[in-house]
């Protein structure tokens, strides 16, 4: 009995001693996009905050949802919102929906080679691009050239979201070339003179945004600041965190509250993109 009793209370000990030492960390996955964003607050915070630790890990959008499902993160980053069987799913895991908070402004940029004399598409040649509609650079006003086309794995929001709002749900061309970040699709436009990319406009280093027209007839508009949260470019949208409903109190709300705070939406500006209005800081 001694022996039983001994045995407990060690494995109460321990139990104690490993919140303890869990106590102070946050984990953070999902969404490639919001990767750097995500490490430069993370940096900051614990810069202010030493007791707390902050992992940050990417994988896209959909497998950030799923480790919140799981219980293996405590806030999903997304550039798109959870979709309606994530979200079944993890209602009947928790019993009640997932918290989602708006964090930033995204114009999703489309990327060509900086050696590409092309400056600008509509929506409907991008689209015909994707999807193997249209092959030659000659066709948009470029060189005699084939179009390379690299984009993103499907578990990334990034791609969900071009699929939905460029390619208004068709399929992506067989010859597309399926890069698992946007760092790397930046990273083969750069090299490649006549390819062609798409993601957050954070990762623009080394290559052309073009600028965008919402229908042919249209100007072309570039994703500036000012473009993207007066809505006249046509590819916007919010980045997301998402984070169970226990965590509405404590040190990750302290967290999330620090994120949409001035000095977190200042990093926000730093990365690349572009901070919430006012109105939308809750």
């Amino acid at each position: 009995m001694k022996n039983i009793t001994s045995k407990l209370l060690t494995l109460c000990l321990v139990g104690v001693l490993t919140a303890t030492a869990d106590a102070g960390n946050i984990t953070v996955k999902g969404s490639d996009t919001l990767v750097i964003l995500a490490q430069k607050w993370a940096e900051a915070y614990m810069r202010e905050n030493p007791e707390t630790k902050i992992q940050v890990n990417g994988g896209g959008s959909g497998i950030g949802f799923a480790a919140l499902q799981n219980k293996t993160t405590d806030i999903a980053n997304a550039s798109r919102k959870m979709k309606s069987k994530e979200m079944e799913a993890f209602v009947r895991e928790f019993g009640r929906r997932p918290v989602e908070y708006k964090v930033a402004l995204d114009g999703l940029s489309i990327y060509v080679n900086e050696d590409n004399p092309v400056d600008e598409l509509s929506l409907a040649q991008i689209e015909q691009i994707y999807t193997g509609k249209i092959n030659n650079w000659k066709e948009l006003g470029g060189k005699e050239a084939p179009i390379t086309i690299f984009s993103r794995e499907n578990s990334s929001g990034t791609y969900e979201f071009f699929k939905e709002h460029v390619l208004q749900g068709k399929d992506f061309a067989a010859n597309a070339q399926t890069l698992q970040g946007t760092a790397q699709v930046i990273q083969n436009v750069a090299k490649e003179k006549n390819g062609i990319g798409y993601g957050g406009g954070a990762y623009g280093s080394g290559v052309k945004h073009l600028k965008i027209k919402k229908e042919d007839a249209a100007p072309a508009i570039e994703p500036s600041e000012e473009n993207v949260v007066n809505g006249s470019y046509p590819i916007w949208r919010y980045l997301y965190i998402y984070v169970s409903p226990a965590s509405e109190k404590g040190e990750i709300a302290d967290y999330i509250k620090w994120i949409l705070s001035d000095e977190g939406q200042r990093l926000v500006k730093e990365s690349g993109y572009y901070p919430l209005p006012a109105d939308l800081r809750k």
